[in-house]
């Protein structure tokens, strides 16, 4: 590299350090998701909160934390970051209550759990979930790049990749979900439940494909066990349906119907479900 050029590269680098010097990391915007998980679910961590109005308290530093952090990451320069902040937090007590749907989901699904409790303390899926609740409020509210930071802090700590644009109704039921890829167009009714190593994805990433529909729509009461991939936008499961384990989809079913994957041949068989 000739001197001119080195000296261009470093004078060109810091100037992006020098812009980037009060942005907030990664790390400080999943602590304040966390921390708001901890305010909603005090089983998960030891709060200290001795009355009411501390708690109310503790919430408006959170809102006051969520509109710093919007200035700081410099995402949108154009946003209105305080109504942004004071949205979000009207829409608290409505997220708890989906949090809380999706808890119970898991307590009626799984035989394993013992208690709601251990639910909201231990289970992976349950914390992927939260995460994602926060993250798709956020990306409603036309906030760049901090949707995608939480997911992507989830997806580094339980192994799950939903993205924070997928619609995602109430009482989503994640057993294990390791390895479960949902898309950003993805739409999933209520009392849906999903095993680890599902996709459900895209049968093009064509960059021109942004903004369209090119994930599946999973109707009410589906279930689909693990290893399952169903792909693209034009792909519906109908409510009621069953996706066995390892079955590749890639066009729609009925309702009540159920699909499942025979080792032995290269096609997938379908049945209602008597």
């Amino acid at each position: 590299m000739h001197l001119s050029d080195k000296n261009s590269f470093y004078n060109d680098l810091f100037l992006k350090h020098l812009e980037a010097q009060d942005m907030p990391s990664n790390k400080r915007i999943a602590d304040w998701a966390r921390n708001i998980l901890y305010l909603l679910f005090p089983e998960r961590n030891t709060t200290g909160i001795k009355s009411v109005t501390q708690l109310e308290e503790s919430f408006q530093l959170s809102e006051a934390e969520l509109y710093e952090l919007l200035l700081k990451t410099k995402a949108c320069s154009e946003c209105n970051n305080a109504l942004i902040a004071d949205t979000f937090y009207k829409r608290i007590p409505e997220l708890y209550r989906i949090m809380l749907t999706d808890a119970q989901a898991i307590m009626d699904g799984d035989p394993a759990a013992n208690s709601i409790r251990e639910i909201i303390r231990t289970y992976p899926g349950f914390t992927a979930i939260c995460i994602y609740r926060l993250a798709h409020e956020l990306f409603n509210l036309g906030v760049p790049l901090l949707p995608r930071i939480l997911t992507e802090y989830a997806h580094s700590k339980t192994g799950i990749d939903i993205h924070p644009g997928a619609q995602i109704d109430e009482y989503l039921y994640i057993d294990h979900g390791t390895g479960l890829v949902i898309g950003e167009t993805c739409i999933i009714g209520k009392h849906v439940k999903l095993y680890q190593g599902v996709t459900l994805g895209a049968l093009s990433v064509d960059k021109i494909l942004a903004g369209v529909q090119r994930h599946p729509i999973i109707e009410d009461h589906v279930i689909i066990y693990a290893g399952a991939t169903i792909l693209g936008g034009n792909t519906t499961v109908g409510h009621h349906s069953i996706i066995g384990g390892n079955v590749w989809l890639t066009s729609s079913v009925e309702p009540y119907t159920t699909v499942y994957h025979q080792p032995n041949s290269k096609f997938i068989d379908t049945k209602p479900i008597s």
